[in-house]
């Protein structure tokens, strides 16, 4: 199912892609990077993080993020916004069989982002704040917990720009996910 997802991004990101390149140039490129004004909307698959110590294995993690340009700061620019995901766990542990552990995180966001004078590049860094509803679950004895976690994040990521408001994107940190890939569009 994520596969095929994955898959139908792909194709769209190329389709716009492939559309969007004709009739575009200019002394910047095709795409600029991330200004004051703008608002992006990410979103990635990649190694979750681990909340809670009780994870097995690597956690396997889902992001999206919404931002917006708000404030020029230096070089760059400062946004704000929000991001949803998850991190999910399963496996055996020990004597347990059938073990499963979820994250799901509801946070703000801010980062400075810089160019690097690169059309369609976009570089930042940044921090994160928000709620985790933590569960997990043994079948063997049969067992589960719930609560809520606070859950504070660093990361660094960057994107590239291929239209005016597509691109790839690749982030790392301790941020639902710890490292990730995907696709990024610019609304405004």
């Amino acid at each position: 199912m994520i596969l095929r997802m994955a898959c139908m991004v792909s194709c769209i990101g190329i389709t716009l892609t492939s559309s969007a390149q004709h009739g575009h140039g200019g002394a910047n490129g095709p795409t600029t990077p991330v200004k004051l004004g703008s608002v992006t909307v990410n979103g990635g698959i990649g190694v979750g993080s681990s909340y809670e110590g009780d994870y097995y294995n690597s956690p396997f993690g889902l992001k999206a993020a919404i931002e917006w340009g708000l404030w020029e700061a230096g070089p760059g620019v400062i946004t704000l916004g929000g991001e949803f995901g998850g991190s999910f766990s399963s496996g055996g542990y020990q004597n347990y069989n059938n073990y499963s552990s979820r994250t799901i995180i509801v946070a703000a966001r801010a980062a400075w982002h810089y160019g690097w004078e690169v059309p369609g590049l976009d570089t930042y860094g940044g921090v994160s704040a928000g709620l985790g509803f933590h569960h997990y679950h043994y079948n063997n004895p049969d067992y589960s917990h719930s609560k809520v976690i606070p859950v504070p994040g660093i990361f660094v990521g960057a994107s590239y720009f291929v239209t005016p408001t597509f691109g790839f994107n690749a982030e790392a940190g301790h941020d639902i996910t710890d490292v990730q890939v995907g696709v990024v569009f610019k609304l405004q």
